[in-house]
């Protein structure tokens, strides 16, 4: 590989024998380098095709320095291994920017305080968020910083996005609101709190979770549910009648938050899901008593 451009010590454009570009991440990398010169390829940690997005996340991180890249490489083999998710290229520069600036506000004892959605975060997303607790604790062991708790929600976010195929942070962010407004409306209408750690509630979050996702990548069917049964609906109506006007309180604040319309095959779903989150937790709290 042949040196063409630096961002910084530690990150360089380079072009391999066929001619493709490349960004590459390494300590020193790019020192002293003049154009043509070859590189070190034992020193490089990561490599991105040079796509425009890439250059650009590059340039807008250019101060980030080693022991940065290597925390982000270590947070990343960590989340891989716990969650079997993949990170791209412009995942990883976006999580290398968040640590960065964690290292900072850790260095300069700021704390931005607990994000408003920690508790969500980690009620709905509790494998992610428990691998995000495990991430601070194996980037205090490796810097000797303090990070408080609430950094484990916003490494959460990072997390989720990328498990999200399409998805993009804001994105994320915005479907863990609507998740929790979904969670409020089904307890404010049973007047129970539900079960974070129960089977039917880790179901019902991976549907809901799918079905926004599938909404925010515009993969919603539109004539889904055309060939529905519509008895079946009128089923839903009779034999689940709470569950079935609660998912029809969700319809309406999904399309008020989100412009999302229900289809009939959603609101099937949803209603057998709410009626079990509930039904099947009201059961096992009778048998306690």
């Amino acid at each position: 590989m042949k040196f063409v451009k630096n961002f910084n010590n530690n990150a360089a454009l380079v072009s391999d024998k066929a001619g493709v570009d490349w960004v590459v991440i390494g300590n020193g990398i790019g020192f002293g380098k003049k154009v043509g010169d070859p590189i070190d390829e034992n020193k490089i940690s990561r490599r991105f095709v040079a796509v425009e997005k890439n250059i650009k996340m590059i340039d807008s991180v250019r101060d980030i320095d080693q022991r940065t890249l290597t925390l982000t490489t270590a947070v990343i083999n960590l989340a891989s291994q716990k969650l079997q998710i993949t990170f791209s290229d412009y995942e990883f520069l976006v999580l290398a920017d968040h640590i960065d600036f964690m290292l900072t506000r850790a260095t300069g004892n700021i704390e931005l305080g607990q994000d408003t959605l920690g508790w969500e975060m980690k009620k709905i997303f509790p494998k992610e968020y428990g691998t995000a607790q495990e991430a601070l604790r194996l980037m205090k062991e490796k810097t000797k910083l303090d990070f408080p708790q609430s950094e484990a929600a916003y490494l959460t976010y990072h997390f989720i996005n990328a498990g999200s195929g399409q998805t993009k942070l804001q994105d994320t962010i915005k479907i863990t609101k609507l998740i929790k407004g979904v969670i409020d409306i089904i307890q404010y209408q049973y007047g129970m709190q539900l079960d974070t750690e129960s089977f039917n509630f880790n179901r019902f979050m991976t549907h809901l979770r799918a079905f926004m996702v599938r909404h925010m990548c515009g993969e919603s069917d539109q004539d889904s549910g055309s060939e529905l049964d519509h008895s079946l609906i009128e089923l839903m109506k009779v034999k689940y009648k709470k569950a079935y006007d609660t998912v029809q309180k969700i319809g309406t604040y999904l399309y008020k938050q989100a412009g999302w319309q229900l289809q009939p095959d959603d609101q099937v779903y949803l209603t057998l899901h709410v009626w079990r989150v509930t039904h099947r937790q009201k059961d096992a709290q009778s048998q306690k008593n």
